[in-house]
């Protein structure tokens, strides 16, 4: 089976002090290849999913572009106002990036 293609793949995250996401690091699909890294505040990343594109955790292998390991789908949980990001299997309520490292 192929594996999917992933609009975006975070790497890390920084968290606020309530525990919402504050900012990810991330790296975008630009047609064949990613961006050089980015950082998505957590409204900007919630608009992205919202519109439908497709956003992963993961870790970029060193000296290979577009390689990435580990990946985990990363989606929304709730609605409107009560949204928050969630991956993998983790469903705390609050957002929770997973194994995804935090700065």
């Amino acid at each position: 089976m192929a594996e999917p293609k992933w609009d975006g793949v975070i790497e890390t995250v920084h968290y606020a002090p309530d525990a919402r996401i504050d900012w990810v690091r991330a790296y975008e699909r630009r047609g064949a290849t990613y961006s050089d890294v980015v950082l998505l505040k957590r409204e900007a990343l919630i608009r992205k999913i919202q519109s439908g594109r497709k956003f992963a955790s993961g870790r970029r292998v060193p000296n290979l572009a577009g390689t990435f390991t580990e990946l985990e789908p990363v989606r929304l949980e709730g609605a409107g106002e009560a949204a928050y990001v969630v991956c993998g299997s983790s469903r705390n309520g609050h957002d929770d990036l997973g194994k995804i490292p935090v700065v």
